[in-house]
């Protein structure tokens, strides 16, 4: 017989017990997935609204814009691509094609991404910030 190896086994490292990190909802993760792409792709002027309790549409709003048609449609491609990554099921997507005013709605979070002149028409911000008609804030 030929000459044998001789295996050795490495001796068990010592470490700390694992700590549970707590998880964060699954929502606060997809907000946070969201808020990293919309960086990532230079959107400007974002605002997270957070709309639990006003809406059973979604518990988070972001509300960004783009510098023109062509940079919202690459903002929109990219959250699209970063939600994927993501595992997030059942995005729906509308205004592609024109790239004025793009609508994500990735379940807990509806993303709209707009050029800064059809983002002023609109005012979703305020519309959702919580003031009411007589100027006082909802409680």
């Amino acid at each position: 017989m030929g000459e044998g190896h001789l295996l050795m086994a490495a001796s068990p490292k010592k470490t700390a017990p694992a700590v549970a990190e707590p998880t964060p909802s699954p929502e606060l993760k997809m907000i946070d997935v969201v808020l990293q792409s919309l960086e990532d792709a230079k959107a400007e002027q974002t605002v997270a609204i957070d709309i639990a309790g006003k809406s059973s549409l979604a518990d988070h709003m972001v509300v960004t814009s783009g510098r023109s048609n062509r940079h919202v449609g690459a903002v929109a491609d990219n959250l699209l691509k970063d939600l994927s990554k993501a595992g997030v099921p059942g995005v729906r997507v509308e205004g592609m094609p024109h790239c004025d005013w793009v609508l994500i709605d990735a379940g807990d979070v509806i993303v709209h991404v707009f050029r800064p002149e059809v983002r002023t028409f609109y005012n979703l911000e305020k519309m959702w910030s919580g003031a009411r008609p007589d100027g006082r804030r909802a409680s």
